[in-house]
């Protein structure tokens, strides 16, 4: 008759350092996250009653100056259709939005111009606003 007490210990493995490395991770995703923004022209937007909340397929952007960039690339106005419909094929959204970001000194004219050439590309435009 054996009657030793069996001595053995089970394996097991350490995870309270993966605690610690998935928060780090988790950190440095939310810090990097917010730095990344694809809007890099700045513009004074101006007041609204409400917010930007459509998806944004193209963003077309028009500084005091009124130079028009599509996405963060300057285009002239006369070929601003087809800036915006390369963009457009590129992307597979089911229904395709142009967000006009002006600055607040951008006069009307310019505005149309994007809204015009949206409009001939049959899309819905939005103008990007801050809140009051």
């Amino acid at each position: 008759m054996n009657f030793r007490k069996h001595l053995r210990e089970k394996p097991e493995t350490h995870t309270s350092a993966l605690n610690d490395i998935l928060f780090i991770l988790l950190l440095f995703f939310l810090i990097i996250s917010t730095l990344a923004n694809p809007n890099v022209i700045k513009v004074m937007t101006p007041k609204g009653q409400s917010d930007t909340k459509a998806k944004q397929t193209v963003v077309v952007s028009i500084d005091s100056l009124q130079n028009m960039y599509v996405g963060t690339k300057a285009t002239q106005p006369d070929s601003l259709q087809n800036a915006i419909s390369a963009i457009v094929s590129k992307s597979e959204d089911a229904e395709p939005t142009v967000v006009i970001n002006p600055d607040r000194k951008a006069n009307a004219e310019s505005i149309y111009k994007v809204m015009y050439a949206a409009k001939r590309l049959h899309l819905r435009t939005v103008m990007a606003v801050d809140k009051e």
